[in-house]
């Protein structure tokens, strides 16, 4: 005897048992109740599992959301490190700005490595004071005594400071970027209040096209001053690094007719040099220091 469609029931007994056999969908049911001893047989595909199954793939294939603007500052933001040169009486010598690149737990506490630039520890005589300033975007911050663990200002403009600081918050390292990608820029501009800047990656220069492990250097055009060298270059999408600033192209101006004569270098707009990855990993490979900052 056939089961009716939509939605019906039937019930026969079978040894003394009686079993109930319930369509909920004609389409995914077939039923077969028979007399006597014969068994019943019955198959079924619940519409459930496959609402279940649908639901469970379309959240596999759901695109992850890129964070926000407020998620992103808020990550770069805390990896700004002020650097302040200072003689022994206290008087500040010189400036810069830097990153936090890792932290590694010592007997002492917790040591933070800074990336910055190699040329604001040039020249550097007498008795001189090295400080790490962090938490700078939320006021005065946090200063530390800091080692000057490397430094680099030849081919490679590049300096290691380690401080030992319980406010380190450090930065993942990005891809390598395309033409247009948008950019931040943080730093200490003549050595004062945070300062964030927003670009793009205007330029890609590969040194030796025919050699493919040459370096790409990445000029962006966010505007820098004076005191910003070192600061972190970040993807804006992301918030991983994609370097240090190197410097800036500079014109000069030169008062007419003034005695004695002078002149004033001023920035010029969209030629922030900087300092990409790979250089920065090769920096940490030569002096030692490459696990601070993995691929």
């Amino acid at each position: 005897m056939r089961v009716p469609a939509h939605g019906k029931s039937c019930t026969r007994a079978s040894n003394g048992k009686r079993y109930h056999v319930h369509d909920e969908r004609a389409a995914l049911v077939s039923n077969d109740c028979q007399r006597g001893n014969m068994p019943v047989s019955l198959t079924l595909r619940p519409a459930s599992i496959i609402l279940v199954s649908a639901l469970v793939t379309g959240c596999a294939m759901a695109p992850r959301p890129e964070p926000s603007r407020e998620d992103v500052l808020q990550k770069i933001l805390p990896s700004a490190v002020q650097i302040i040169v200072e003689q022994r009486e206290g008087r500040r010598i010189k400036s810069g700005s830097g990153v936090a690149i890792a932290s590694r737990r010592t007997a002492e506490g917790a040591s933070c490595f800074v990336l910055t630039s190699g040329h604001t520890f040039e020249g550097l005589v007498g008795k001189t004071e090295i400080y790490a300033v962090f938490g700078r975007h939320l006021g005065a911050g946090q200063k530390a005594r800091a080692l000057l663990v490397a430094s680099r200002n030849e081919s490679l403009d590049l300096a290691l400071l380690r401080a030992e600081s319980d406010q380190c918050a450090t930065v993942s390292p990005a891809r390598a970027p395309a033409l247009g990608e948008p950019i931040w820029v943080i730093g200490f501009p003549l050595g004062r209040h945070i300062m964030l800047s927003s670009g793009v990656v205007s330029q890609v220069i590969v040194d030796g096209p025919s050699d493919p492990s040459a370096t790409a250097r990445l000029i962006v055009d966010a505007p820098v001053n004076y005191g910003v060298s070192g600061g972190g270059v970040f993807d804006a999408r992301t918030g991983r690094l994609l370097g240090v600033v190197e410097g800036f192209s500079t014109a000069r101006v030169i008062a007419q007719g003034a005695t004695p004569s002078w002149y004033i270098d001023v920035p010029v707009p969209g030629q922030t040099l900087v300092t990409p990855l790979a250089d920065i990993r090769r920096f940490l490979r030569e002096v030692e220091q490459a696990d601070l900052l993995p691929p």
